[in-house]
């Protein structure tokens, strides 16, 4: 793949990525928006890192990736774990017969250690989803600042910076908006990688003496 192919598909995964984040207040697509774009991110980080010989950018982006992905995963299993230890303690077994919820919730009513544990379930979930987006940010960032390096273009550091930042900042929702315009920083930065230009200069040799 090269470098014009890379800077492209990175450029226009990155735009699929924020106008995804655009469509989650809205529409249903969002999810497979981002999921497209994201898909085109990781082959342009893949030929950008082929093509610079620096087999970190790919690399890290793929960890970052797979670290977001446990994330997700570990954040659900907690909250399904949860759930499910509070409805066996509530007494439960037919999930289908709306009595026997009924009943569980009036004999349960004054009784508040299966709310306190549900609570700190949902807590330890949110906790853990922190940490490791954290840790991905890390991972994007390193990746980014490896490929700020390598092409010149300065605005690949800045969006892996406030990825960061943002991801830090996510426990109190603003990250979200500062990740957002990382990736539109992301997209800009991709659109301004430079292509080496080859100017041929055709070579004039002496004429023959005669």
């Amino acid at each position: 793949m090269n470098l014009e192919t890379s800077k492209y598909l990175g450029g226009i995964g990155a735009i699929l990525l924020v106008i995804g984040f655009l469509g989650s207040i809205g529409t249903g697509y969002s999810g497979l928006l981002s999921l497209v774009g994201l898909v085109l991110v990781l082959i342009a980080m893949k030929g950008l890192s082929d093509y610079y010989k620096e087999a970190g950018i790919f690399n890290n982006t793929l960890y970052g990736f797979a670290t977001s992905i446990i994330a997700v995963v570990a954040f659900v299993a907690v909250i399904v774990v949860t759930l499910l230890g509070t409805i066996a303690d509530m007494g439960i077994a037919d999930w289908t017969n709306t009595a026997e919820w009924t009943a569980a919730f009036q004999e349960h009513l004054s009784d508040m250690s299966a709310l306190f544990k549900f609570i700190g379930g949902i807590i330890l979930a949110v906790v853990v989803l922190f940490i490791l987006l954290v840790i991905a940010a890390f991972f994007y960032r390193k990746s980014l600042n490896m490929l700020s390096s390598k092409s010149g273009v300065g605005m690949f550091s800045t969006a892996g910076l406030l990825l960061l930042i943002g991801a830090i900042l996510t426990i109190i929702l603003i990250g979200i908006i500062i990740i957002w315009i990382a990736i539109i920083l992301l997209a800009v930065a991709f659109f301004s990688i430079k292509s080496p230009t080859t100017q041929a200069t055709p070579s004039t040799s002496p004429p023959p003496p005669e």
